[in-house]
């Protein structure tokens, strides 16, 4: 066996079977990124949410600020103070937020309002007229409370005796965070929906882009261990036409050197068909012609060795036409399978007879002639494998045993049963599976060698067939081939 140089080994790339599929490695690179990108646009809404909230809050407090200002008249030096009820019933009319004002002059002496509001860190950078905002916390029955505060700076009195006024007014945050969740509400909800309907179909693209890939792996996986056949994927994206053709490269590689072994095999057992049997006719000679009783029995040890040679060369040879590649040269052909196990049974009873069983074919009791069974495969194959049969039941039943060989229609599944019962000792259920294995033998008795039930499965799966064995009562063995009869289209159902 070659061996690979270190240096070659080390370059090989090292897949650890802990490795994540491709899709979710796909999904992942482009799911996350659009999971990050969600974060941070949600991030932003709010921050401008809240600044917009802010403004509109602003804004409101302002107009209270500027009608509560005109509340309050100058009066030659003092202030007149018209404030009716309904005045204030208005600035505090809002359902959702409690309003808090002041009127301070000079700023910050209290002189009108429901609550003492802290004026701005610095009275003295306002500008007149113009409104100032800031935060602030204040005291209320409830506790205290954070507060948005807009303020306005009024100079009034006469030239050289001016005075100045502060109005204040106040809302709680509540109104403010309210309007900045339905703010976000409103933008994150459209957002997510997008974001969704994105994923959604990043995982239908993905799923679509690798397709391909599900079709490749169904192609391989669907197939039996010795269909070498090139794998097909014509109409797939150019990388996995690559790799189609690498695996059909592999594929074709393998395919030689299994027709070669199958060749060298062939070669083989036809070359030694030729020396065994003429060993095999020197040692019958030589038997009738020596009367030593020592020498006849090695001649006879040797000539069944021959014999049995013979017999697994030619087994070998038909192991070699039940190959694919050998069924595709010998080609398929219709033919009727209960005709064709009629003549086969015929002509193996007089070979049954001299080992003393009884072979037989069940016929119909009412005397009609059945209708044909019509297959569709390699009728030289199908026969090799029933004679198979009928031979492993003339090998090991017994002396006196009987052998019957029936034929018959299972319409239900349109398929063609062949059953061959004997009542020999049978086969224990422990090597039910076994016996189908090459060189398997359940027994020492005979001159078989381990091959004709394992050709037998293999020309039936050929065929899309299957073989069974079970157990007879008292005692007795019953080998049955399915296979598919041939529908009206003239092609053979996939299986049985």
């Amino acid at each position: 066996m070659p061996v690979l140089p270190q240096s070659l080994l080390n370059r090989l790339p090292v897949v650890s079977p802990g490795s994540r599929s491709l899709r979710r490695h796909l999904l992942a690179w482009l799911l996350l990124p659009q999971l990050v990108l969600w974060l941070a646009a949600a991030l932003v809404t709010h921050h401008v949410a809240v600044r917009y909230a802010d403004r509109a809050i602003d804004h409101g407090l302002y107009l209270s600020s500027r009608a509560l200002a005109r509340q309050v008249k100058p009066v030659d030096s003092g202030l007149l103070i018209d404030f009716p009820r309904a005045a204030r019933d208005i600035i505090e009319s809002d359902p959702d937020d409690r309003v808090y004002y002041m009127v301070s002059s000079p700023p910050g002496e209290f002189i009108l309002g429901n609550h003492k509001l802290t004026p701005p860190a610095d009275i003295e950078a306002l500008v007149p007229e113009r409104p100032s905002f800031y935060d602030a916390r204040i005291e209320t029955p409830d506790g205290e409370v954070t507060v948005r505060v807009a303020a306005i700076l009024l100079n009034y009195g006469e030239p050289g005796q001016g005075q100045r006024m502060m109005v204040q007014v106040a809302k709680s945050r509540v109104s403010r965070e309210a309007l900045a969740r339905d703010l976000l509400v409103d933008t994150a909800l459209p957002l997510s929906l997008l974001v969704l309907a994105m994923s959604a179909l990043v995982w239908a693209g993905v799923r679509t882009g690798l397709a391909p890939l599900a079709r490749l792996r169904e192609a391989v996986s669907g197939r039996g261990p010795d269909d070498l056949a090139p794998i097909e994927l014509e109409s797939a994206p150019e990388e996995v036409r690559d790799l189609a053709a690498a695996v059909n490269t592999l594929l074709a590689a393998v395919r030689d050197s299994v027709a070669a072994q199958q060749r060298f095999i062939g070669d083989a057992a036809h070359q030694l068909r030729t020396p065994l049997a003429g060993l095999k006719g020197q040692t019958e000679l030589a038997l009738k012609e020596t009367s030593d009783p020592a020498l006849q029995a090695r001649l006879q040890r040797v000539h069944e060795s021959a014999t049995r040679s013979a017999h697994l060369i030619n087994q070998l040879m038909t192991l070699a036409r039940a190959e694919p590649e050998s069924v595709a040269r010998i080609g398929r052909s219709r033919f009727d399978l209960r005709r064709l196990v009629q003549e086969l049974t015929a002509e193996l009873v007089p070979r049954a007879l001299a080992d003393g069983r009884d072979l037989g074919m069940d016929e119909p009791e009412d005397g009609d002639e059945p209708p044909p069974l019509v297959l569709d495969g390699n009728a030289l194959l199908i026969r090799e494998a029933i004679a198979n049969l009928i031979d492993n039941a003339i090998r090991y039943a017994g002396r006196g045993a009987e052998i019957t060989v029936r034929v018959r229609e299972d319409g239900a599944r349109r398929r063609a049963i062949v059953e061959v019962d004997d009542t020999g000792p049978g086969i224990p259920e422990a090597l039910h599976g076994a016996i189908f294995e090459r060189f398997f033998r359940g027994t020492n008795e005979g001159r078989g060698c381990g091959l004709g039930l394992a050709i037998v499965r293999e020309i039936v799966e050929r065929h899309h067939g299957r073989v069974q064995v079970a157990r007879l009562n008292p005692h007795g063995t019953r080998m049955s081939v399915l296979l598919p009869l041939t529908d009206p289209a003239g092609a053979p159902p996939a299986g049985t």
